[in-house]
């Protein structure tokens, strides 16, 4: 028999000056970087609390503690790798499908999509059909409205074996 998970991811970071934006693994030109102690990328974020909630695993900030130093700076792809390999070990090895929103004033996320989606497919071992990403304005209204941050949210199924 099957059994099929579905989680919800929710992430955000405080836009600040001297840090690169990197989305969905994706390095994006802007004046301003998302502020956290990994590259903080607010996607890669919610899609893997998404994915370990699915599973029943303690959320990212458990797996990856913002005050160890072994993930100051670290890669969230690099992070997404491991999370497919704990939900996998808890029974879980099939991704679905993943939906995700980066709620974002500016920079306009278009032309990085395409590039985000075939990365976290190969990361998560499936067809680019099965990553949906979109981005949305908070028409000016907000901590995203003001420019302060980005955020994003994601949900996934994934499924496993009983």
């Amino acid at each position: 028999m099957i059994k099929l998970r579905v989680g919800h991811g929710f992430d955000v970071h405080r836009l600040v000056e001297g840090r690169e934006l990197i989305l969905g693994a994706v390095s994006i030109p802007f004046e301003k970087g998302l502020d956290g102690h990994s590259d903080a990328d607010v996607l890669l974020h919610a899609i893997m609390d998404a994915l370990l909630g699915a599973a029943g695993l303690p959320d990212i900030g458990q797996h990856f503690p913002p005050d160890d130093d072994r993930f100051k700076g670290a890669d969230s792809a690099d992070l997404l790798a491991e999370v497919y390999r704990l939900i996998g070990s808890a029974g879980f090895g099939k991704v679905i499908n993943i939906d995700a929103t980066i709620m974002a004033e500016r920079p306009k996320m278009n032309d990085y999509i395409p590039d985000m989606i075939e990365g976290i497919a190969l990361i998560l071992n499936v067809n680019e059909a099965a990553v949906s990403i979109k981005a949305t304005t908070a028409e000016k209204l907000g901590f995203v409205g003001r420019e302060e941050g980005i955020a994003a949210s994601a949900v996934c199924l994934i499924s496993g074996d009983e």
